[in-house]
């Protein structure tokens, strides 16, 4: 028996607001909330289609979630899909929430030195991109079979048909795709099936409201509906995609099919904390993004932003210092806690985030930041040499009974590896691993070894307001930049009372290092000399590298809303 839908270890600890009678978990009573048929949030107005049409047939939020996982291979094949992994969080009206761990693994056969030179040197870092060495096991399918067997309403079989229908009838160019692959056209194009899906034969990308069919999707689609995730991981399919991977790896240690039969998917503890009395709660390692959300919330919580206001220098300068602590903390500690102690308790600490929070000055700015040392924390581990991410997507589902699930998917970079099998992309995600093992004679938390998860910043959340009801699944896609979106749309939210819509559409402001980018176009851009005389000299005016996505409870009505700054790119002549 395949032995790749588990249950952590861990999953003890994670019914977070269950009472427990006769040793039995029991869900507490939700508050009562009119009926309505659900809805979703998704980058791809297809995708999200996708998923309102599961729901409109009876599925759960799960459900939904995964028929807009699996269209949004299909229309957004840049960013994320089968090739690749996730975490989903599902929230109850009643407060249970569970998260789920389908984030790629290395190889059995890699180790530290798995991006090394013979000499020890780095090579140029799209080398190690474009290359076998860069794909880990793809845990999407898994992840949404786990998801599905606990909680779908629906047959398996049934969430496959509107991407099978979008893979065999085709669906259109749109702008954002479009400038996906012209400027990502050497992963784009890396193979002969990416030249013939998306590329015209002067080699050009595809005009915006071309067709695209893709017949090998549909056909894996319905292999694995028709035989469920076994299809993917056991066979012809799964001996195909390690042969791939492994004849495009120039080492040895490659990706094998033992690699792929043995994947699982983890039901994982959440990360859950409070702010001005909501609860939030997000995903626990190994990705970093569910305690740096809580860090910068937790750390911001003392001062009044409310009543600063969202058009205040001072209210985001305060922000961005939060940020710094805690993507300082990020560095150091986080990565899979499977194989490394990550101090996550002592992390997320009332005590110790009130003790970073003391390092906040609203009239100035910290010259440097340095990690802290939490309860816990190891003493002899190094800051590595991460990249920064981009290839990922989040969507948001709230189903009749008001259960949301909140769920980023990745493939790392645009259109991963470069690398096809099957119609789909294989993600790069292993180069979100310190490629350097080790940094001034100290080992690096997120360092490669064989079987482990890459760190990732990927942080959805699920939100209750201070009278227990649900009121939010919200997370983003831009890499690096995917706690601080978070976060600032939740304080959007809470702080500023403001629609979904409005609260992804603040402007984006974030801390690179000893720089701060600005949104060029919004207001922060013209107060960049506020900034500077907050202690900001080096500010960068650019536009905003964001992509997020919520649905939101507004009174008793949900709203669904994507960043307002997608729309000029999903948009047909």
């Amino acid at each position: 028996m395949l032995k790749r839908i588990i249950l952590s270890l861990a999953a003890a600890s994670l019914l977070t607001a269950c009472t427990l009678t006769q040793g039995v978990a029991v869900e507490a009573a939700p508050p009562r909330l009119p009926s309505f048929a659900g809805t979703v949030s998704a980058a791809d107005p297809r995708a999200e289609a996708a998923g309102m049409e599961i729901l409109s047939a009876g599925g759960s939020s799960v459900d939904a979630a995964i028929a807009t996982m699996l269209a949004l291979t299909v229309v957004e094949p840049q960013s994320s899909g089968i090739g690749g992994g996730g975490f989903m969080l599902r929230g109850t009206p009643g407060g249970v929430v569970e998260s789920f761990d389908g984030r790629e693994k290395a190889p059995a056969g890699a180790g530290p030195d798995w991006f090394l030179e013979d000499d020890g040197s780095l090579p140029p870092f799209g080398e190690s991109v474009r290359s076998g060495l860069s794909v880990g096991v793809p845990g999407n399918i898994a992840l949404a079979a786990l998801a599905h067997e606990k909680h779908g309403k629906l047959p398996w079989a049934k969430l496959f048909e509107p991407a099978i229908r979008l893979s065999r009838e085709g669906f259109l160019v749109n702008p954002r795709l479009n400038a996906s692959l012209t400027r990502a056209k050497d992963r784009a194009a890396a193979s002969l099936k990416g030249q013939e899906l998306f590329f015209d034969s002067a080699g050009n990308a595809l005009a915006v409201g071309t067709r695209i069919t893709n017949e090998d999707l549909a056909k894996t689609f319905e292999r694995i509906a028709a035989r469920g995730p076994e299809a993917f991981y056991e066979g012809t399919d799964a001996a195909v995609l390690a042969a791939t991977v492994a004849a495009a790896t120039p080492r040895e240690g490659a990706m094998t099919e033992t690699d792929l039969s043995g994947y699982e998917a983890l039901l994982r503890a959440p990360v859950c904390g409070g702010y001005r009395g909501y609860r939030i709660c997000g995903m626990g390692p190994p990705t970093s993004g569910g305690v740096a959300v809580i860090q910068i919330l937790g750390q911001l919580e003392r001062f009044d932003l409310a009543a600063l206001g969202k058009e205040n220098p001072v209210t985001w300068h305060l922000f961005v210092e939060s940020q710094r602590l805690a993507y300082a903390d990020r560095e150091l500690y986080l990565a899979d806690s499977d194989f490394v102690s990550v101090p996550l308790e002592g992390l997320t600490d009332n005590g110790y985030l009130a003790s970073r929070s003391a390092l906040i000055d609203p009239a100035s700015t910290l010259a440097s930041v340095e990690p802290g040392q939490p309860t816990g924390a190891p003493l002899a581990l190094a800051d590595g040499d991460e990249p920064e991410e981009r290839g990922t997507s989040h969507f948001a589902v709230v189903d009749s009974n008001h259960v949301m699930v909140s769920y980023t998917s990745t493939i790392e970079g645009a259109f991963g590896s470069g690398l096809m099998v099957g119609g789909f992309y294989l993600n790069n995600e292993l180069t979100d691993f310190s490629r350097a093992p080790e940094i001034g004679g100290r080992m690096v938390a997120n360092r490669v070894e064989g079987g482990k998860r890459p760190r990732s910043s990927m942080s959805p959340f699920v939100v209750w307001n201070p009278d227990g009801r649900p009121v939010l699944a919200v997370g983003a896609a831009g890499g690096g930049t995917i706690p601080v979106q978070t976060a600032r749309s939740i304080i959007g939210v809470i702080d500023f009372g403001l629609s979904a819509k409005e609260a992804l559409g603040l402007p984006f402001i974030m801390a690179f290092g000893d720089r701060v980018l600005l949104e060029e176009g919004t207001w922060l851009e013209s107060s960049a000399e506020a900034f500077k005389a907050l202690g900001h000299d080096q500010t960068m005016i650019r536009a905003a590298p964001v992509k997020a996505n919520a649905v939101l409870r507004q009174g008793d009505v949900w709203v669904s809303a994507r960043d307002p700054r997608l729309e000029a790119q999903l948009e047909m002549p």
